[in-house]
């Protein structure tokens, strides 16, 4: 049976081609019916040419995604045909030094094609979801209620790794926060903050479109860093400073470091491998800054299945479109001009 999918057919190019339905191999794996995969920046990045972020040729992309349990390995368990699962596509080998130091985030297998037991980056640098079936092992899922939209559980992986991000803040009452950027990984954050009481939420944002969507999420003052003075408007609004900075572009580091307050913190969690900016050492001295680094959401999923079906985030709001796995070139389209914030695709079975 063949199947359609969403191939990175080399630097630059993404072909729909007819693909064979996958098959369980392993009886610890389960196969599964995608229901929602959404396209990710770093789909774009490794779209883009040249490439911002790394990624095996020849592989199905989409590594957002929810599906229903079609079939359970032998030594599954757990799960059952009909399950409606959150995927954390980051399953991480737990042989490798890194797994067995507790930094299954730093797994040397994500990043490389998958050798027997080990399973690389799900729509990455293994098979990923711009499909209709995928194969993925049992410990990488988690069960969630059938209620919960599917365009709302195929955020998992972002909010995961947002959620993650979030807790190195650790976010008060009261704080004032700025976040650069208002892109999906942006909204999430303001989102999260707005729940967590923060004072003010100040989004620099250049997309008119993405701007109103930041204001949506609860954005306090929303910003057009190209026509107006970023520095002069967060020191009007927070007087000494922020207490954090959220850098969720990529290469804006020099720009949160000259934003936030005398002993603040600022969070990295933009991703652009091609990104080299120049950081000015002396000012992270004597401001005494605290600076974190952020990559994805290891210990986060077990929390997401409570978050998504209480409805205590508007995460709604995030989705800016619901397009067929056919018009996935369309949805890349309109992400590259600022028109989308995150795009969700369903296998034309489902759309």
């Amino acid at each position: 049976m063949k199947i359609l999918a969403a191939v990175f057919e080399r630097e630059g190019r993404l072909v729909l081609k007819d693909r064979p339905r996958p098959q369980l191999k392993n009886e610890s794996d389960v196969l599964l019916k995608v229901t929602g995969v959404g396209i990710c920046g770093t789909d774009l990045h490794i779209l883009q040419v040249p490439p911002a972020h790394p990624a095996k040729k020849d592989i199905i992309l989409g590594h957002e995604f929810t599906g229903e349990v079609d079939e359970a390995g032998a030594r599954v368990s757990e799960l059952k045909p009909g399950d409606r699962v959150l995927v954390d596509p980051h399953p991480g080998c737990g042989l490798c030094y890194e797994c067995r130091s507790g930094n299954p985030d730093r797994c040397i297998a994500l990043y490389t094609s998958a050798e027997p037991g080990h399973c690389a980056t799900i729509g990455i640098f293994s098979d990923g979801a711009m499909t209709s079936y995928i194969v993925v092992p049992a410990h990488a899922l988690y069960k969630i209620n059938p209620d919960v939209p599917s365009s709302i559980a195929a955020l998992a992986e972002p909010l995961a790794c947002v959620v993650s991000a979030s807790e190195k803040l650790k976010v008060q009452p009261g704080d004032n926060v700025v976040v650069l950027g208002s892109g999906p990984i942006g909204l999430l954050f303001t989102l999260i903050f707005k729940a967590c009481g923060a004072a003010k939420i100040i989004v620099s944002e250049i997309s008119q479109y993405r701007r109103e969507k930041a204001r949506e999420c609860g954005a306090s003052r929303v910003v057009d860093p190209h026509n107006e003075d970023l520095a002069a408007i967060v020191k009007e609004e927070t007087g000494a400073g922020p207490d954090l900075v959220v850098e969720a572009v990529g290469p804006l580091i020099p720009e949160a470091i000259d934003l936030v307050r005398s002993g603040g913190k600022i969070l990295q969690f933009g991703h652009d491998e091609l990104a080299k900016p120049a950081i000015p050492v002396a000012e992270i001295v004597r401001k005494e800054i605290t600076i974190h680094g952020a990559f994805i959401g290891k210990f986060s999923f077990n929390k997401l299945p409570g978050i998504m079906e209480s409805g205590v985030l508007q995460l709604d709001r995030v989705v800016s479109h619901h397009l067929p796995l056919s018009k996935v070139n369309e949805g890349l389209d309109l992400l590259r001009r600022g028109k989308g914030i995150k795009i969700i695709l369903y296998p034309e079975e489902c759309a």
